[in-house]
């Protein structure tokens, strides 16, 4: 293992499987950046792939990122501010890949949900739950407990530990906060760049998954973050977003770039409804 110190800048890696990520869409959003930019933000940080991305190809100067799961913020914080500690405990917690261990550290997680005396241990148990869910999936009841079952991987690799150290060491120049997306971006200057990853409008009834906290993000939001979109652009900052082939944000957004990119759904519980699938790419430059 590496020590903090010594290791060489390097490509990093996402440290979570993310339902709705952005690994598959890297190079399609990537070759759509602007040209020149100043303060990176992203209010739906989520599994963090395109910030990574573009840390990796030394774009990224300063940044504010944000997320409304509190348990992933906290993740995230923690990795940054202790790598070491994460990984000294997690590996002194012994966690296994099996049914009973699934379920008594999510059991135990739930307890000390939100807990900040306990921000180091919901943190690993965090990860752990993420790699072994099924599908990957984080979905939290009306009460914001983690209800996802089991997941019966064959193998689960839960962290790199040099890539964990690099992840921190990227962090060290970002901004994490856990607020509303509106509130994120407010500070954002001429100049700037924001990239908006919401929660996807769905396709249609069947589709209806649309955020990872028991509040959901309906079309209202989406109204709400188009405004967002809108106000950023008259003060000239930079800014793309993705989002589902659906008739309504294709209509909400026709005064602006929209480029069609095929993508995979890798939360769609049937193998076959993962392929054949389109997305949206908008920018306002």
């Amino acid at each position: 293992m590496l020590k903090e110190d010594s290791l060489q800048r390097e490509n990093i890696k996402p440290l979570l499987k993310w339902a709705g990520g952005k690994r598959q869409l890297n190079d399609a959003l990537y070759s759509r950046i602007p040209g020149y930019f100043e303060k990176y933000f992203e209010p739906f940080l989520g599994g963090a792939s395109f910030l990574v991305n573009l840390y990796n190809h030394g774009m990224i100067k300063s940044a504010v990122v944000s997320d409304l799961n509190p348990e992933l913020i906290n993740f995230y914080n923690v990795i940054k501010q202790c790598p070491s500690k994460f990984i000294t405990r997690m590996e002194e917690l012994k966690l296994t890949n099996d049914k009973d261990t699934y379920y008594s550290n999510r059991a135990r997680f739930n307890e000390i949900v939100g807990n900040p005396d306990f921000s180091l241990e919901r943190s690993i148990l965090f990860i752990y739950l993420n790699k072994h869910s099924y599908n990957g999936l984080w979905r939290v009841n009306s009460s914001s407990k983690f209800n996802v079952p089991y997941g019966k991987y064959k193998t689960v690799k839960m962290i790199d530990s040099d890539n964990l150290y690099n992840f921190s060491a990227m962090l060290k120049d970002v901004q994490i906060e856990s607020v509303d997306f509106e509130i994120c971006v407010d500070s954002a200057e001429k100049n700037d760049f924001v990239y908006f990853d919401p929660p996807y409008q769905p396709l249609n009834k069947t589709s209806s998954f649309t955020g990872y906290t028991y509040q959901g993000f309906n079309f209202n939001e989406q109204l709400r973050l188009f405004n967002v979109f809108r106000s950023l652009t008259q003060r000239d900052v930079k800014v793309m977003l993705s989002n589902s082939y659906s008739e309504e944000i294709r209509e909400l957004y026709s005064d602006f770039n929209i480029i069609t990119v095929d993508a995979k759904r890798y939360i769609n519980s049937v193998g076959t409804g993962r392929t054949g699938a389109k997305e949206l790419i908008i920018t306002n430059y």
